[in-house]
């Protein structure tokens, strides 16, 4: 895990970790390592040379395994390239359940790459991700720091094609349903003001 790369925190990305470290108590600046890692892998295009791990260690005052450790066991840190887009999707039970293996399909067909591949372009980054916390509304992927929900092959294929043509799709659901409520819409508290109403005529 080497690279000739040199990296050290911009202007604001400088303030901005900061601040993180401050929030915590002398001695306990090593809390701060997620966030700065992000701030690292924001600032260097989406990841994480060892030359940033470094950096982050140094600040800290961590040794640099410490560093690598935590970069190298959550999967919102990369450790290679990705590309502008990074399509990552749900194959965890929920999602399975609902389908994600037709998203994972449509992916495969719109972008010409299968997971840990990135397109020849460098738009498109696709890998497969153990889960990202929207079981309700599966199947879904992220996308960058975007979640889409509820997809089905031809849902999944538009979203893509809308960022090939530089646009910006419709994020969360992508069915008839608002947020996390029932696809069929509400079925509890619907007449809240009619049982208030009540309620008050038999005072």
């Amino acid at each position: 895990m080497t690279d000739k790369i040199e990296f050290a925190f911009n202007a604001e990305n400088a303030k901005a970790a900061k601040k993180h470290i401050e929030k915590y108590p002398d001695g306990w600046q090593a809390s701060a390592v997620m966030p700065l890692l992000d701030l690292a892998q924001r600032q260097n295009e989406g990841w994480l040379p060892q030359s940033a791990m470094d950096y982050v260690a140094d600040m800290l005052s961590m040794p640099p395994i410490r560093v690598y450790e935590v970069a190298t066991f959550y999967t919102m840190y990369n450790l290679k390239p990705v590309g502008k887009h990074h399509v990552q999707v749900c194959t965890n039970l929920p999602c399975w359940l609902r389908g994600s293996d037709s998203i994972v399909g449509a992916c495969e067909k719109a972008l010409g790459i299968q997971f840990g591949e990135t397109s020849v372009d460098g738009q498109f980054t696709l890998s497969e991700m153990e889960c990202l916390g929207a079981c309700v509304n599966a199947p879904m992927m992220q996308i960058n720091d975007d979640f889409y929900e509820d997809l089905d092959s031809d849902s999944t294929e538009k979203v893509l094609e809308e960022l090939k043509a530089g646009r910006t799709p419709k994020t969360g659901s992508q069915g008839i349903r608002h947020t996390c409520e029932p696809a069929g819409g509400l079925t509890c508290l619907m007449h809240q003001a009619d049982l208030k109403a009540e309620k008050a005529g038999d005072a």
